[in-house]
């Protein structure tokens, strides 16, 4: 590679993306091609709905009797959402270029930015366990009744049973993933894209939603439905609701997100 063609990968990966104003119909039209791309990746995708289920179930089976902190890893893991569906980025981005979707590269799609991915991916790793630590403080000082079963905290949710613990659970829960959802909604799919750096990437992330803070919030609460449905179901619906979560993102992005427009930092 020259010299010059060095310092134009330099200067667009550290470039900072244009940002588009996006209507909350846009919504509608992410999830039709979300499904539509679960459909044609078929097995590819939904490897990784099957990931996503069978961490949950083991996660339950591992913290049987710990269900504080099980609820805490178990939302929290969807935390790590984001940087663990850029396979599932990487699978749109294949089709989105005629290709027929393959998953092995898709494995792998982080290598090309392996530092900048690893850094964001590190800073979700501690977001995941400070969350789970504050689940654990939620649950000893707002859930009464001892030590409650899994089915004690579903029955306590859904019913309103205890509307403190309910309140605080999601109120704190809330922040932790509206603060993960500002710096990575557009961020991972970026720097898969563009090889950007993490700091720029979040940074576009965050503008992104306070340029589109309607659609951001109704993409948000889509999500937060898609995944309670997967959870609903014992995680059995996450083999399909998360795929498409993940190419929707994929499409959310190239909305957002102005193709092959970079100005100079």
């Amino acid at each position: 590679m020259s010299d010059n063609e060095l310092e134009s990968t330099e200067s667009a990966s550290s470039a900072f993306p244009v940002i588009r104003d996006v209507k909350p119909s846009a919504i509608i039209n992410w999830l039709h091609l979300g499904l539509a791309d679960t459909r044609r990746a078929g097995f590819s995708s939904l490897f990784y709905g099957a990931f996503f289920a069978a961490a949950g179930w083991l996660m339950h089976f591992v913290f049987s009797e710990a269900y504080g902190l099980f609820a805490g890893l178990t939302t929290g893991f969807l935390l790590l959402g984001p940087f663990l569906a850029m396979g599932l980025y990487d699978l749109s981005r294949q089709m989105e270029l005629g290709e027929q979707p393959r998953l092995i590269p898709s494995l792998i799609a982080w290598r090309p930015n392996i530092l900048n991915v690893g850094i964001f991916s590190g800073v979700l790793v501690v977001i995941l366990l400070i969350w789970a630590r504050a689940s654990l403080v939620i649950f000893a000082l707002f859930f009464e009744g001892g030590l409650p079963t899994f089915n004690d905290v579903m029955l306590s949710v859904i019913t309103f049973k205890q509307p403190t613990f309910t309140i605080m659970y999601f109120f704190v829960g809330g922040l932790f993933a509206a603060i993960v959802f500002a710096i990575s909604v557009v961020a991972v799919p970026l720097m898969a894209d563009r090889k950007t750096d993490a700091i720029t990437a979040a940074i576009a992330s965050i503008f992104a939603c306070l340029r589109n803070p309607l659609t951001m919030l109704f993409w948000g609460f889509c999500i937060v439905v898609l995944v309670g449905f997967g959870f609903a179901t014992s995680f059995l619906g996450l083999i399909i609701t998360m795929p498409v979560v993940g190419h929707a993102t994929w499409h959310a992005y190239r909305d957002v997100v102005e193709a092959n427009v970079l100005l100079s930092n």
